[in-house]
């Protein structure tokens, strides 16, 4: 009898270790195929809404087609290369009668702020109205005989970045002029925080037109249906809006643009780094525009040679004639190698202003539309700290966030 007890429990035991063993085995198993599908998302290639034809050529069918677009109006090809969205509707026999051009052109080659003319696209023939200087919103002689216009522009993700001011103005044109707009969305490199004061209204201008943070983190296609959804158009219309979504896309995953979206971006370092430095184009401190380096150095003639010990001369380029500063030695930092950034870094505007000769001459007028809030220049003037200031964003930040939820497709 008590052999066969001891039998038994030695039985049971080895059942028990069996058991535990497969267990662990199926937890293993499970742990890696998790692994597997996070290492397959990551390398899951982002299908463009450009690319799902499928999607959008049935409402384009019979219908006269505008596009709002430039350079970064891209479609991938089955070879890996690109070919501009222009080319790619005509040859699918879509009835594209006019382009509209936002800042920097058609082609993206003209500089900040410079006018642009109405002309022809040069590669394409297509007629081509500017949507930048006097003419920010479409007319509606100009959307006359349009039945669908097409916003394709890749944004950078800041409030100040003007090709969200010229959705706003396209959107509300179509409102009023019954055209429907159909988004071909986009990933937003920033997309993967948000940061920065919220605008206040009595600041508004074309570089901040809505209240929302520096740094937005909604896709082009998002921050549409936020426009909409707010009733942030004039007079609370709403336009006919459809957006064309990506594929294998969340605000996480990292995009290079295979395109500069403008011609003072040439890479994905100073598309990361423009949030943080496009506040010094507000003060006398040059951001880069001259250099090979746009957005990832800054520096200026009236800064401390003594603290800053990096040195460059901005000249005139393409895309930056008239750079300030052009041809005077400028004292600064190189940002161009440092890591990823993963919200606005303030230290390198405050060391600037607290370094400068005069500090009553180191902002301008044009800070305070960029920042959208004078709170920020009076801020750093009264010395405090960059984790104080930040810490004087975060309520709006949380209401912020709440209320883009909304609005997110990704």
């Amino acid at each position: 009898m008590l052999k066969r007890l001891v039998k038994s429990t030695f039985l049971f035991a080895f059942i028990g270790i069996l058991s535990c063993g497969n267990q662990n085995k199926k937890e293993q198993s499970t742990e890696e195929i998790a692994i597997n599908n996070q290492e397959e998302n990551a390398v899951r290639e982002i299908i463009l809404a450009a690319n799902r034809t499928e999607a959008y050529l049935p409402m384009l069918k019979g219908k006269k087609v505008g596009i709002v677009g430039n350079q970064t109006s891209i479609i991938k090809n089955k070879d890996g290369g690109y070919t501009h969205v222009v080319d790619s509707l005509l040859a699918l026999d879509v009835n594209l009668v006019k382009g509209f051009a936002p800042e920097h052109g058609f082609r993206g080659t003209a500089d900040a702020g410079e006018a642009v003319e109405d002309g022809k696209d040069a590669q394409t023939g297509l007629p081509v109205i500017s949507l930048y200087g006097d003419n920010k919103k479409p007319k509606a002689e100009q959307l006359k005989g349009l039945d669908v216009l097409i916003f394709d522009l890749q944004d950078v993700g800041t409030r100040f970045y003007t090709y969200i001011s010229s959705l706003h103005y396209v959107m509300e044109a179509c409102a009023e002029n019954d055209v429907q707009l159909i988004v071909f969305d986009r990933p937003n490199p920033n997309g993967h925080y948000i940061d920065g004061p919220i605008l206040e209204t009595e600041f508004k201008s074309f570089v901040g037109m809505h209240p929302i943070p520096t740094v937005h983190g909604l896709t082009m296609g998002e921050y549409a249906k936020m426009i909409n959804g707010e009733k942030w158009l004039k007079d609370g219309v709403q336009c006919d809006l459809e957006v064309i979504e990506m594929e294998n896309y969340n605000h996480s995953k990292a995009y290079d643009l295979p395109v500069k979206p403008s011609p003072n971006l040439p890479n994905a370092q100073a598309i990361n780094l423009y949030p943080s430095l496009c506040f010094f184009e507000g003060t006398n401190v040059n951001a880069g525009r001259g250099t090979d380096k746009q957005f990832q150095v800054f520096g200026s003639p009236y800064l401390d040679k003594t603290y800053f010990d990096f040195t460059y001369t901005p000249e005139s380029k393409p895309g930056a004639k008239s750079p300030k500063h052009l041809e005077k030695e400028c004292y600064g930092r190189d940002l161009s190698k440092i890591d990823r950034v993963d919200q606005i870094n303030l230290e390198w505007l405050i060391e600037a202003y607290q370094n400068t000769e005069n500090k009553d001459e180191f902002f301008n007028a044009f800070f305070t539309k960029l920042a959208g809030t004078k709170e920020l220049q009076s801020k750093i003037e009264k010395g405090l700290s960059a984790e104080e200031i930040r810490e004087s964003w975060q309520s709006g930040l949380a209401e912020f966030t709440e209320k883009r939820a909304k609005y997110l497709l990704y």
